[in-house]
């Protein structure tokens, strides 16, 4: 970029309003609720700023680096985390000259102010003096003589600046100004009641309350499956008396020894009382609690990043409490510590204020960094590693980290051919390195496999391709081989799958004697090596690559073989059919959840008792014309296949139903005016919905004894019931296909495949090819997330 264009761009800023952004009230779990913060604003900001960063392959950031280094250390080592220059967008040529026609045609560029003397609204951040950066006043002129530029809002409109469209990358630097407000702690622990105690061998123990916690972390777990986990009971009692130890023993004296004679059991009731209690809360109740909770969190939802307010991400410190783990996790049940500003480093530009910091504390450090994206860190003492808050998914930076991970993948394309070709010849090569390198990456291409690394003894038993060992292997002539063993996650991977005869032969091979179990299958490879190799063929290619490449080239391969025609609930069964088939590529697994199966039978009843109205409108029609019958003997044939059992059966569960919803619209219309201190709904007029739903089952049971229909005056010819016999169909029809999508779903994560290995451009085209809206497939946050996606391709675009 000239220095003329350098000069240019830095001129342009945002008017520093900024827009409290929509609540976000989608279930995905995930994610982090994103806004739609400001589209005015984002509209004129989108454009101001530029980021090239590091393709990031790995489809879910961990935020986590196992490391001894210190913590200036590791900043440091996260300029290589992922590499952009932020640079402020100039404006476009037609804007620019709008502004030379207005100087006498003079082709002379108006030099622009200074940046430094141009300010943004900055977040309001306390500092320990109690001052508060203010807007400059020169702010809002600048703005309004760039607002002046503009004819109308749909130049504005047109000008967006869209990052994925513009492909000027330059540099490291990832932003020029950055300022936060901290992280958000945990609230400090309230001791219990005087008479809640652990109970050791019969005794009452009196704990300070550092070790109080701690007992009520597990007595909070008791009757869960972790609590009886014995890993998860030793791991926690170790850790239990070291801080027992820290903190000089219990008040009274009592020496824990045994966790056998520990009993959690009063402090458990105590904790399910309380839960109860917050169950027991109105709705408006749980509202006010909810606001207060938003309120305390707004001051560190949003940080200023060059000017605009960007939303982060993980802002909050998790509090103290027992790891789980995944699947057989070695350190199950061990104490997360208390993280304390003294644990944290701030990353923030060297003119931000620093934010304010607990009574009695401060912070660790604060870095000026521009090069990592980060705005705070500190060290988990489980494993060791440090985690980050970063922006939030649907920030700029996390955008294109995203947008670049897809195209590298896209990349691969180009060199999938020489590179099968290669390792389709190694797999004869004299050299064992060779041979198993070409199996490797054999496995990786066709079976999605990971490319594993390997473990210390403290971490779970997770293996990936790299780290196959004797026993995850086991061989079936002629060329049938079964993988057994837990992969990421300590997700079972077990396939039965048919291989190349060549790739049979070396796997047997490379199980020969001495080998035995436990022993290494790949003994001469592993992850560097095997990256080191690939990016031979491709720059920054790694075996992650090779997953979302086979991924995405799968799901493309599906949408191809969709036909338009049908619902739209059909198309996205086709739809849902092709993200399993990835899914199952990528092993990606779910126990079945514990609602399952009621919602299935829910599901079910559903669609019985729209049968049952379907049959009912078919009995009205014979009610006004009998002839029917005859004309039309096949459509009113199943009102003989309703029985009498069942449709008494139908009228109970209906009859049930809307007496508990009289009573629970009777209870929270009261509790709505108790909150708001107005006068009660009487019984009385509980009473009289009651004695509604009373005639309505009085009603039924006359249907049934006589078999004739009561019409509604709005349902009184044969054409009205038809239509609405049509639309009973439709409904029908949709029920049952996401009945059908709900079971086969049932063990297979479809999100995951979709949202981290699946390029999300694949399904913003089916949705554009198809008609689909896409809210069908993107929830609120995955739109926000994926929005250069949604507005960067139409329905010709292929991966």
């Amino acid at each position: 970029m000239t220095v003329e264009r350098k000069k240019k761009t830095q001129s342009k800023k945002t008017n520093g309003k900024i827009k409290k952004p929509l609540d976000d009230n989608s279930s995905d779990d995930d994610d982090i609720p994103l806004s739609r913060s400001s589209k005015r604003e984002s509209k004129s900001t989108l454009k101001s700023n530029k980021r090239r960063i590091k393709v990031e392959d790995d489809e879910e950031e961990e935020d986590e680096v196992d490391s001894d280094t210190t913590l200036s250390q590791m900043s440091e080592n996260g300029k290589n985390d992922s590499k952009s220059k932020s640079k402020p967008k100039p404006k476009s040529k037609s804007k620019q000259s709008k502004r030379l026609k207005t100087e006498d045609n003079s082709k002379t560029i108006v030099k622009p102010e200074s940046p430094k003397k141009k300010q943004v609204e900055k977040i309001s951040t306390k500092k320990e003096n109690g001052n508060t950066s203010n807007t400059n006043s020169e702010s809002n002129s600048n703005s309004n003589d760039e607002d002046g530029i503009a004819d109308d809002d749909e130049d504005e409109e047109a000008e967006e600046y869209k990052w994925w469209e513009d492909n000027d990358d330059n540099g490291e630097i990832q932003w020029t100004t950055l300022r936060h407000n901290g992280v958000m702690f945990p609230p400090p622990y309230v001791s219990l009641p005087s008479h809640i105690k652990l109970y050791y061998n019969g005794q009452a123990v009196d704990l300070p309350p550092t070790a109080e916690e701690v007992a009520g972390f597990f007595a909070a777990l008791l009757h869960t499956d972790h609590a009886k986990n014995t890993v998860f009971q030793k791991n926690f009692f170790t850790d239990f008396k070291e801080v027992l130890k820290e903190v000089g023993g219990t008040l009274n004296g009592i020496k824990l020894e045994k966790f056998e004679y520990c009993d959690f059991s009063k402090m458990h009731e105590y904790f399910e009382i309380q839960r109860e209690q917050r169950k027991k809360l109105s709705p408006q109740e749980k509202k006010q609690l909810r606001l207060e909770k938003e309120e305390q969190e707004e001051p560190f939802k949003f940080c200023e990043l060059d000017g605009r307010r960007e939303q982060v991400g993980n802002f909050r410190v998790e509090p103290p409490d027992l790891f789980r783990g995944r699947g057989a996790h070695p350190k199950t049940g061990k104490l997360k510590r208390r993280v304390y500003p003294e644990d944290i480093v701030l990353n923030l530009d060297r003119n931000a204020p620093i934010p304010a910091v607990p009574e009695g504390h401060k912070w660790g450090e604060i870095k000026h960094d521009n090069t990592v994206q980060w705005l705070a860190m500190w060290r988990e003492n489980i494993s060791n590693s440090f985690k980050y808050v970063r922006l939030a998914a649907n920030s700029s930076l996390k955008g294109q980290s995203d947008f670049k991970k897809f195209e590298k993948a896209r990349e691969l394309k180009k060199y999938i051919d020489s590179i099968r070709k290669d390792y389709r010849t190694n797999l004869k090569s004299k050299l064992m390195l060779e041979r198993q390198k070409a199996v490797a990456i054999y496995l990786i291409d066709v079976f999605a496999l990971r490319a594993g690394g390997e473990k210390s003894d403290d971490e779970a038993d997770t293996v990936g391709c790299c780290s196959l060992r004797y026993e995850h292997v086991t061989l079936k002539p002629p060329n049938t081989v079964i993988f057994d063993f837990l992969g990421k996650d300590s997700i079972r991977f077990y396939q039965e799958v048919e291989v190349d005869k060549q790739v049979f032969k070396n796997l047997a091979i490379f199980k020969r004697a001495p080998k035995k179990p436990g022993d290494q299958l790949f003994d001469r490879l592993d992850p560097p090596i095997l990256n080191k190799h690939l990016q031979n063929y491709m720059p920054g290619l790694t075996a992650k690559v090779f997953r979302t490449y086979n991924a995405s080239k799968t799901m493309q391969d599906q949408l191809d073989l969709i036909v338009n025609k049908g619902s739209v609930a059909e198309k996205m069964l086709r739809y849902n059919a092709a993200n399993r088939t990835v899914a199952i590529l990528c092993n990606h697994q779910r126990s079945v959840g514990k609602g399952h199966a009621e919602a299935v039978r829910k599901a079910n009843e559903k669609i019985e008792e729209l049968e049952w109205q379907k049959i009912r409108l078919k009995r009205a029609i014979l009610q006004l014309e009998p002839k029917e019958m005859k004309k039309r003997p096949k459509f009113f044939a199943e009102i003989g296949d309703l029985t009498k059992e069942d449709e008494e059966s139908i009228h109970k569960r209906i009859i049930e139903r809307e007496i508990e919803r009289c009573h629970r619209k009777f209870q929270r219309e009261n509790d709505k005016r108790k909150f708001d201190n107005e006068e009660l709904i009487k019984e009385e007029e509980l009473k009289e919905w009651l004695d509604k739903v009373s005639e309505t089952e009085k009603k039924y049971s006359l249907e049934v004894e006589t078999g004739e229909v009561e019409i509604k005056s709005t349902l009184n010819t044969v054409e009205k019931l038809e239509k609405n016999i049509e639309k009973l169909e439709q409904r029908i029809q949709t029920s049952s296909i996401q009945l059908k999508d709900k079971e086969e779903n049932s063990q297979v994560s479809l999100g995951t495949s979709k949202i981290n290995y699946i390029d999300p451009r694949l399904s913003v085209v089916f949705c554009k090819k198809f008609d689909i809206p896409i809210e069908k497939i993107f929830t609120k946050s995955l739109r926000e997330k994926f929005r250069w996606a949604i507005e960067s391709v139409d329905e010709n675009w292929r991966f």
